[in-house]
């Protein structure tokens, strides 16, 4: 699933012409093409896609993924976890610049 910036046409699969002021929903699980023009798709595909201002897009992007559980956990943001050496995979690891505060070593 993904918020995109609303192309003005697809040709072949690739955005032809720039791209509107737009955004839309395509959510590949609801069995919507990323390659397919928005007259391409079914009726309730299209109500999904939108389109959206883009604050109302991550509006509807956060609504539509919670019907998608499998979804949520694949895009859980990192967390702060550390691991035995105490390093954070967050904040930095052994092969960054940054130490485990966030600072350069």
């Amino acid at each position: 699933m993904v918020l995109r910036r609303r192309p003005v046409r697809i040709v072949e699969g690739r955005p032809e012409g720039g791209y509107t002021e737009d955004y839309e929903i395509v959510c590949c699980d609801c069995g919507d093409d990323p390659d397919l023009n928005y007259c391409e798709v079914s009726p309730a595909l299209q109500r999904i896609r939108g389109p959206y201002p883009v604050a109302a897009g991550i509006t509807a992007y956060v609504l539509h993924a919670r019907r998608h559980p499998r979804l949520q956990d694949i895009q859980q943001p990192a967390r702060r976890m550390r691991d035995v050496a105490g390093w954070s995979p967050v904040l930095g690891s052994r092969g960054s610049d940054f130490g485990g505060r966030g600072q350069a070593r």
